[in-house]
């Protein structure tokens, strides 16, 4: 068996293993990196060397200063901004749920975190209402989706980065715009089919919650004004321009985002020092952690000529709109079992070739790939999933999970085919 090969199983053996054990699956990419390395006859120096350290500052950047943004309890004040304008309207509670995730993730907030904020608020109106509880999870996860590939958030992070490493073409906001709408119409077709439309024919006098991460918290102002700081105040405000200053220094001065980010944060450090105490514990360092051990590892399997070995089995399907359906499939189903963010950091170095081809669009092309990475995010045995499960109420566990299994086999077998018909056989017009 060639090393190539191995190295490539190497790959499949750690999210194997990622899915079904609670081991990060960065300490493993880092292990293999240190094993295949040395086997193939790569020095410390060189294995050292493929360490992704500007993917690392982009990430700790913008994963620190969110961090402190969230902690301020904007994230708060905004959900519970956005639930008041439905004024009674079921039939819009849904799609406010959508935007609500959509409008976190696009900002920086990371997914997980995103379910854990939206998820309880949004299952809770789904009991309250006889909302489907299947339909709102539905939305969270797409709406969630749907922001995730803006620039500043982790998977848009990957996705760009490991697109300018390898001097692809690509355009985050052509990305981002992709998914909007491959995720608004998933999301326009399952509200449909879920009987959305009804509720639109049902009014409510109100829809009495608090947008908290776990449950309705009924108590005199004075108390909930203490217990999330639910006001707007200077420091919230300025969360908010830190916001707006950042995209202002990455985009209209072409500084590195991470850097850029990182100067933001520690600018809200220094106007309220006395709100950083644990703000390192928030950051989600297990996240970073996997996705450095698979760059890592991905980038010794670069050295040893494993991308290129599979440069010639892609190059030899002869028909790069095949090799993409091929990817995205595999996509799709890898990551409803194992880490989405992991094969995002992996996919990129093996599609070069298609990336590359002169009859596709590399912005089309890498945003089906990546809307059929992560459209299975609602599978029970992810992250997201299991969040879901959790707090999900009226129903039992057990139904409740057959029932996100089964709609995402149906994601799998579904979601990959229309991104692709989407984005790459008919094209978008971009």
């Amino acid at each position: 068996m060639s090393l190539e090969i191995i190295a490539i199983l190497v790959l499949l053996i750690i999210f194997v293993i990622g899915a079904s054990l609670p081991i990060n699956i960065g300490v493993l990419g880092f292990a293999a990196a240190f094993i295949v390395g040395t086997v193939s006859g790569l020095s410390i120096d060189e294995i050292y060397s493929v360490f992704p350290v500007e993917l690392f500052i982009f990430i700790v950047g913008l994963t620190y200063l969110f961090a402190i943004i969230q902690k301020s309890g904007l994230v708060d004040l905004m959900a519970d901004s956005g639930l008041r304008l439905v004024k009674g309207n079921l039939g819009l509670v849904p799609w406010l749920i959508f935007m609500l995730s959509l409008i976190l993730a696009s900002v920086g907030t990371y997914g997980i975190a995103v379910v854990s904020l939206v998820g309880p608020i949004g299952l809770k109106i789904a009991y309250k209402y006889k909302i489907s509880p299947l339909l709102m999870s539905i939305m969270i996860i797409l709406g969630m989706q749907a922001g995730s590939f803006s620039p500043l958030n982790v998977f848009g992070i990957i996705v760009n980065g490991g697109m300018q490493a390898r001097d692809l073409p690509h355009s985050p906001a052509l990305l981002l715009i992709n998914c909007l709408i491959y995720f608004g119409l998933v999301a326009m077709i399952a509200f449909i089919i879920f009987g959305g439309l009804r509720f639109f024919k049902e009014k409510k006098t109100t829809l009495a919650f608090v947008a908290t991460s776990a449950e309705v918290i009924q108590t005199d102002r004075d108390e909930l004004t203490e217990k999330r700081e639910g006001i707007f105040n200077l420091y919230k405000g300025a969360c908010l321009a830190a916001i707006v200053v950042l995209g202002i220094l990455s985009i209209g001065f072409e500084i590195n985002i991470g850097f850029a980010a990182i100067l933001v944060g520690l600018v809200l450090a220094l106007i309220a020092p006395g709100k950083q105490e644990g703000i390192l514990k928030e950051m989600p360092w297990g996240v970073i952690l996997l996705v450095m051990g698979i760059v890592t590892y991905v980038g010794v399997m670069e050295k040893i000529g494993v991308m290129d070995y599979v440069t010639g089995l892609i190059a030899d399907m002869g028909n790069p709109l095949l090799a993409t359906l091929a990817v995205s499939y595999v996509g799709g189903f890898v990551s409803a079992f194992a880490s989405t963010t992991g094969f995002l950091a992996s996919i990129i170095p093996i599609a070069t070739p298609i990336l590359q081809d002169p009859s596709l669009s590399s912005n089309n092309v890498i945003s089906a790939i990546s809307a059929s990475s992560s459209i299975v995010d609602l599978s029970p045995l992810s992250s997201a999933g299991a969040i879901l499960l959790a707090n999900v109420q009226g129903i039992k566990d057990r139904v409740f999970f057959r029932q996100l299994l089964l709609t995402t086999g149906v994601f799998i077998a579904l979601g990959p085919g229309l991104a692709w018909l989407l984005f790459v056989l008919i094209g978008m017009p971009w």
